[in-house]
């Protein structure tokens, strides 16, 4: 099973938990892990699965990320947690140079967010058919990695060496080199379906 399909087994099963009132379930289980379920085509051309770590959540920024006016900043659990559902849907993109962001290159989707413990991981689809040459260069030797983007983004004290981002809504996200994104702890690397996953999931 691919993390997308296992984030979305998942999502289900704690909503149908919290629909239920069965034991242990605290409302805010619900956004650590959501998911779009999408049909299952098989060999779709245009669906390149892949996976990622976005960001670490209650951990600095190993480096001032583009807008934060030269602050290293923080996302806070609650503020990740809250804005969890923004991230399906919107499109990841890359820029030439693998060094930065391009809204304007949009090569794939999110389907799936998850909170694992301090990491904020994703999945989805890179468009293959579209951007042939994506798949040709991102290899899967740990060099990859992420970088998230932010709306209405709230600072908790503007005036702190490091601020810390209490509110904000994802509005899409980069591919981008490791050494270049805010937080070396993130990662992306590309998924191929197997046969035997594609029979499973079409049960």
């Amino acid at each position: 099973m691919g993390h997308a399909e296992g984030l979305a087994r998942r999502s289900f099963g704690l909503a149908a938990g919290l629909q239920r009132g069965g034991p242990g379930c605290a409302s805010g289980l619900e956004m650590r892990a959501m998911a779009v379920e999408f049909p299952v085509v098989h060999g779709h051309p245009n669906r390149l699965p892949f996976e990622g770590v976005l960001t670490l959540v209650d951990v600095p920024s190993d480096k001032a990320p583009s807008g934060s006016r030269g602050h290293r900043v923080v996302l806070t659990r609650e503020a990740a947690e809250t804005a969890l559902p923004s991230l399906l849907g919107m499109a990841v993109d890359y820029k030439a140079g693998w060094d930065g962001h391009d809204a304007r290159q949009k090569c794939g989707i999110i389907t799936a967010a998850e909170i694992e413990g301090n990491k904020l991981t994703v999945a989805g689809y890179l468009f293959a058919r579209d951007f042939p040459e994506m798949e040709g260069k991102i290899q899967n030797d740990g060099l990859m990695g992420m970088s998230y983007e932010l709306a209405d983004a709230h600072v908790a004290d503007m005036q702190a060496s490091v601020w810390a981002l209490t509110r904000a809504t994802f509005t899409g996200a980069a591919i981008l080199l490791r050494e270049k994104a805010a937080y070396r702890g993130t990662s992306f690397r590309l998924q191929r379906p197997t046969v035997g996953r594609r029979v499973a999931l079409a049960r």
